[in-house]
């Protein structure tokens, strides 16, 4: 069985993450979309298990994904969790550029691993985090973001704040 691990902040899950999620699922056998808590960066929109649940939502169509959330290091995640390889989705040259250079430091961490670089779909290659947060904080439309269930989840979890 081939597993993958995506992994990131999503702070919030975009369309362009679950567009990842569904093209790694029709390659691997298991994909898992895990938020990653960085201890050193300051807290987020959301906290995990508001990200998760985000992620839950974004996916819950997609048979063969599981999310979960992990406060250690990625490369502890794919040993536990029998993952030889890790998904990473580019929209430029610049995250390309970016994304080699962490799959290089990864392999000092889990000798075998490999990463596998997914261009962004055209359509959504504008799409980051960083834009659904400045939408969602000025309480604009978030149809280009989300399915209506998940954008729904996110406007509920936005208002308690």
């Amino acid at each position: 069985m081939k597993k993958v691990l995506i992994p990131g902040s999503f702070d919030p899950a975009t369309a362009g993450h679950v567009d990842l999620a569904r093209r790694a699922a029709l390659i691997f056998d298991e994909v898992h979309v895990v938020a990653m808590v960085n201890a050193e960066k300051s807290s987020g929109m959301f906290t995990a298990e508001e990200r998760l649940a985000i992620l839950e939502s974004a996916t819950r169509e997609i048979k063969n994904v599981k999310c979960a959330v992990c406060c250690g290091l990625a490369s502890d995640y794919t040993k536990e969790n029998g993952i030889e390889f890790i998904a990473k989705g580019v929209r430029n040259a610049t995250d390309f550029d970016y994304e080699y250079s962490l799959s290089e430091i990864m392999k000092h961490f889990h000798k075998g691993i490999e990463t596998v670089f997914i261009p962004a779909n055209p359509t959504l290659s504008y799409m980051s985090s960083t834009y659904a947060r400045e939408r969602i904080r000025h309480g604009c439309d978030l149809s280009d973001i989300a399915d209506e269930k998940t954008a729904e989840l996110i406007k509920a979890l936005w208002s308690k704040k």
